[in-house]
């Protein structure tokens, strides 16, 4: 911001001084410089800097890049180009009387990426120190040094973020700020995504090639996106397209399984990935395919079965845009193919073994359009549709003749179908320098259907939200939020009100404290999916409450130089009919949905990131406790060890070191995360009917990857390094309290061990 306050100062005196000199025009006329500035990925460097060197000749890259130097004197000039989080560039331009320049630059990833600009919850695209939101953002270079297979390869290394596995269903499930993933919303492109269960599995379903950054806002977000935002939002954002005419990318990567590897299939990962971008004349399109190959690993299964299930992802994008000085629009469709195969053992009376494979379909059609009419009013439109299928398809083979045949029993074959619809507008208006609003409409129509959804069930959500901001002094922002709900299945409460303030108490101190009241209807897969295998006995609930929470965030954030930061957090959440999961009242060999009358959760983090000649680095701890639920019945549950405590604490401590080689031009990153052991309580009853509660826990664990990145070519890069270098595979755990019904006591499984990899990745782009 400080760059463009300098620019916005040296135009206005640009402006002002011909009229004070008594200049003519003719003494003013010159030739000009234009230009495109992107950044490594080949998207636009907005609003990157562009200056003359020796002068006050200064300007700023619009939206798309591009950007125009006026009235310059024929000769040599040199013109630098820079942006935060990426290394200054000069080029140097002979400019001849009367005749255009042209340069074209593209800016290298830098060490100061401390002021990036955020979209998740703005009006538009600002810095985030402007933001009223504490935004976490991972960008685009840091996606790259980890080589990620999928997002939880990116995630699993912050603060706040943990995994649980349902080894049976291939599916991982995500935990934030001690809350559970169905209270965490995930968006794509700032349009919700969809999954079958309670578990967020659609997070390991986004290419990951296409990703161009992920922005978490922690707390509720119930007024700016509604529902399933109560615990945080997970933004993940795709590659948009810059200022070349024409590129291409590749890359392909090679990772073993623990100790299990074949070149290009069966054993191993396996990644191959294509992508192309084209524009012209405002138009542009995008197209990419990426395979993802993972062979399984038997841990400590045996004969055929595997621990870890074989799985098979083909994701393909397609997009198709226009865009001018004032408006865009642009169509995609991202889709996904998805087999998960579950080998059983063979039986050795019958000889014949039973085996599942879970097929998953999801197209995901969106339609975005943006259009400033002024500098005061813009408006914003989206629209999506996805249709998503899972089918489990249950064989029996014969080991001896290889024959198969379709297994009868019940639940075993089945095809579950979710669609959902989602239209939402917004309009930014700013009244002045002091006050914006922003109005906005958000509708969402969800319906199921399959063997295991009970009947057709439909859940209409109409909701309308306001909220402004208001900037009584240049170091105060001050942003009140209401949203109106109107749902087809619950009574939804007339208002959720926000609060999110902002307070500049200096200029290197920044204090944000926000208060929000948080709204969850419950969604299908609650209320009316049944699921019933070998593994899993659980029904939907269609008697569920509607989950609310007040929460109190703030976070004090220090900035004494443009290369350090430092971020202290704080949080407390209070939740009333947050849905888990609980024995059947009628059936104590069933789980289902119910809801729990009280949960909370508290904690405070600490993320510094520094940078210093070559080293850059972020250093992060975190203590986070959740609530004890049987302090709600204090009388009749005894504590061998003495009081029963409220909250159950774990700590965490994460840190991301890259160091530049510049002699050799390669980069070397070590990512490393300790997650503290996770208490609970458990309850458990004697033939006296004493309710007895035992403390258990899941044990703590080490996780570290270790990256080598470096330029083998003008086109290529290449990539290697070594995954899990503590080797964890499970952890010691006496708990139930994994994360969801689809868990059981045992060791927690975390991973299949240490892995090493070697990727190669190509770019071209022609401007």
């Amino acid at each position: 911001m400080k760059n463009t306050f300098i620019w916005l100062l040296l135009h206005i005196g640009l402006m002002i001084l011909p009229a004070i000199n008594g200049l003519n025009a003719q003494s003013l006329a010159g030739s000009t410089v234009e230009g495109n500035v992107t950044v490594a990925d080949g998207s636009p460097a907005a609003f990157a800097t562009i200056r003359v060197k020796g002068s006050k000749n200064v300007t700023a890259a619009d939206k798309n890049g591009h950007f125009m130097l006026t009235n310059l004197l024929p000769g040599k000039h040199d013109i630098q180009i820079s942006m935060m989080g990426y290394e200054t560039n000069s080029q140097s331009v002979t400019i001849e009387k009367g005749k255009p320049a042209q340069v074209v630059v593209q800016l290298k990833p830098g060490h100061n990426q401390l002021n990036e600009v955020v979209v998740t919850g703005q009006y538009e695209p600002q810095s985030l120190k402007k933001s009223v939101y504490n935004v976490r953002v991972i960008d685009s270079e840091r996606i790259r040094l980890r080589a990620p297979v999928n997002v939880m390869g990116v995630l699993n290394n912050e603060l706040g973020f943990r995994f649980s596995n349902d080894l049976t269903l291939g599916t991982t499930d995500v935990q934030l700020m001690g809350m559970s993933g169905r209270n965490v919303k995930i968006l794509l492109d700032g349009l919700p995504m969809v999954d079958r269960g309670d578990t967020r599995e659609s997070l390991n379903q986004i290419d990951i090639n296409s990703i161009d950054r992920i922005e978490i806002v922690e707390g509720p977000m119930s007024v700016s996106y509604g529902s399933d935002a109560l615990a945080g939002v997970i933004n993940i954002i795709t590659k948009k397209p810059g200022s070349e005419q024409l590129g291409i990318t590749a890359r392909i990567q090679e990772e073993t399984a623990n100790q299990d590897y074949n070149f290009l299939t069966n054993q191993g990962l396996h990644i191959q990935n294509v992508g192309v971008t084209w524009q012209k004349k405002g138009w542009n399109a995008s197209a990419g395919i990426t395979n993802n190959t993972f062979g399984g690993w038997q841990g400590q299964s045996i004969g055929r079965a595997k621990e870890w299930l074989p799985k098979d992802q083909l994701f393909g994008h397609g997009k198709l845009g226009y865009r001018t000085d004032n408006a865009t629009i642009y169509y995609r469709l991202d889709a996904l193919k998805e087999n998960l195969l579950s080998e059983g053992p063979a039986n050795v009376n019958t000889n014949q073994a039973r085996d599942q494979k879970y097929i998953t379909y999801r197209y995901v059609h969106q339609l975005q359009g943006d259009w400033k009419t002024s500098d005061r009013f813009q408006l914003n439109t989206q629209a999506s549709y996805t249709d998503y299928q899972r089918r489990t398809q249950t064989t029996i083979l014969d080991v001896t003749t290889g024959r198969r045949t379709l297994s009868l029993g019940e639940g075993e074959q089945d095809v579950s179908k979710f669609s959902s619809q989602t239209y939402r507008v917004t309009a930014s208006y700013k009244a002045s320098s002091i006050v914006s609003v922003q109005p906005g409409l958000d509708i969402n129509l969800d319906g199921a259907t399959g063997a295991r959804i009970q009947g057709s069930p439909t859940i209409n959500d109409f909701a309308f939200f306001v909220s402004s901001t208001l900037n009584p002094t240049s170091r105060i922002s001050i942003r009140p939020g209401l949203r109106f709900i109107k749902n087809s299945v619950y009574d939804a409460p007339p208002v959720i009100p926000s609060l999110n303030t902002k307070f500049a108490l200096t200029s290197t101190l920044d204090l944000r404290l926000t208060y929000a009241r948080g709204f969850r209807s419950p969604a299908l897969r609650e209320l009316y999916f049944n699921f019933f295998d070998a593994s899993h006995s659980i029904k939907g609930n269609p008697n569920l409450k509607a989950e609310n929470s007040n929460s109190f965030n703030g976070s004090l954030a220090w900035q004494p130089t443009r290369t350090f930061k430092s971020t202290l957090g704080f949080f407390y959440n209070s939740f009333n009919n947050l849905i888990s999961y609980g024995i059947d009242p009628n059936d104590p060999r069933i789980s289902m949905t119910i809801n729990i009358d009280k949960f909370k959760t508290t904690g405070a983090t600490l993320e510094n990131v520094f940078n210093w000649k070559d080293l850059s680095a972020t250093i992060g701890f975190s203590y986070i406790g959740r609530y004890n639920n049987l302090l709600a019945t204090p009388d009749t549950v005894s504590y061998a060890n003495g009081q029963l405590t409220t909250f159950m604490w774990s700590p965490e401590v994460n840190t991301n070191l890259t160091y530049t080689l510049r002699a050799i031009d390669t980069k070397v990153s070590l990512f490393y995360k300790y997650s503290g052991k996770r208490p609970n309580y458990l309850a458990t009853v004697n033939s006296d009917g004493q309710v007895t509660a035992t403390l258990t826990e899941i044990a703590a664990f080490h996780w570290a990857d270790l990256t080598v990145t470096k330029p083998i070519a003008k086109f290529l890069t290449l990539t290697a390094g070594a995954k899990n270098l503590f080797n964890i595979t499970r952890l010691a755990n006496n708990s139930t309290d994994t994360g969801g019904a689809h868990n059981a006591s045992g060791p927690s499984p975390v991973s299949y061990g240490r892995s090493y990899f070697l990727g190669l990745n190509f770019q071209w782009y022609k401007n």
